[in-house]
């Protein structure tokens, strides 16, 4: 039986590769209902950074993952409305962000609400950053 009844996690989920299901699958063996924010294209823009799949296509495919109970636009990041909108008890995230400023104001606001934070390794092998780097240089030729 699962540790937690829902589980929220966020992503671009830009070039979908084994890091994002990893994550998403390792998400949903620890609560029953698995909810996932897609970023959507403008708040992609907002890190001035630039998806190749369109938003659309992008919750499709995350919607399709066996994993996943319900994929919904994260238009904004504001965590604590999300939670307002959810009702999550557990939100995932990767080990990158663990101990930054950022998220540990975060897991002092959810500790307050009875929400954990679950950190997961992040995977080294693969990411959207060095998948559009490889692409880059493919395509031109190096």
């Amino acid at each position: 039986m699962a540790k937690y009844k829902i589980g929220y996690t966020t992503g671009v989920f830009d070039l979908f590769h084994i890091g994002h299901l990893n994550l998403l699958r390792r998400a949903k063996e620890q609560c029953d209902y698995l909810i996932v924010g897609v970023s959507s294209d403008d708040l992609v823009e907002y890190k001035h950074k630039r998806a190749v799949i369109p938003f659309d296509e992008r919750l499709q495919i995350v919607q399709a993952i066996r994993y996943v109970d319900k994929a919904v636009p994260q238009q904004d990041m504001n965590k604590m409305g999300a939670w307002q909108k959810y009702h999550f008890n557990v939100m995932f995230v990767g080990d990158d962000w663990k101990n930054t400023e950022k998220w540990n104001k975060y897991e002092e606001e959810f500790k307050k609400v009875g929400v954990d934070i679950v950190y997961f390794p992040y995977t080294k092998s693969t990411s959207s950053t060095l998948l559009n780097e490889t692409l880059l240089k493919l395509r031109s030729g190096l």
